[in-house]
């Protein structure tokens, strides 16, 4: 089973999508095997996105996603990384499928409501840096 990382953003928080979007997951057939609400600081931030230092959306980014607190999850199921991206919609939610969470609620390219890890290798790397093994639980 492939596991991904999911995250409800600040404004997914604020706006109080989580459960929305939790039960758009789990009606999709992706198990929630962990899961937490927390608050980024700034470095945490900066830690997690360090792919895009350097891009002219990284600050915005970071100091957006320690703005207020965010809902981490750990999603499993059959092509997990695929079908969660394929439920969150395009990054630009202007560009994103009717029906798909940032077309339905999204306002911002960057306050774009969720987060999804873009492959296998970006989901181990970030899972672990939000999530120790023991906060994992599978069958």
């Amino acid at each position: 089973m492939e596991r991904t990382l999911s995250m409800i953003k600040p404004d997914g928080v604020e706006r109080s999508l989580a459960g929305e979007i939790i039960r758009r997951f789990e009606s999709a057939g992706l198990r929630i095997v962990a899961m937490k609400m927390m608050r980024m600081t700034k470095e945490i931030a900066c830690s997690f996105y360090t792919e895009h230092q350097g891009k002219p959306f990284y600050e915005n980014l970071t100091d957006f996603m320690s703005s207020g607190p965010i809902v981490a999850m750990v999603l499993q199921g059959e092509n997990a990384v695929l079908r969660n991206r394929a439920l969150m919609g395009a990054t630009d939610f202007r560009e994103a499928a009717p029906g798909t969470i940032r077309h339905d609620f999204a306002r911002d390219v960057t306050k774009n409501i969720v987060h999804g890890s873009d492959s296998t290798e970006s989901a181990a790397r970030e899972i672990s840096f939000l999530f120790s093994e023991l906060e994992i639980h599978c069958d």
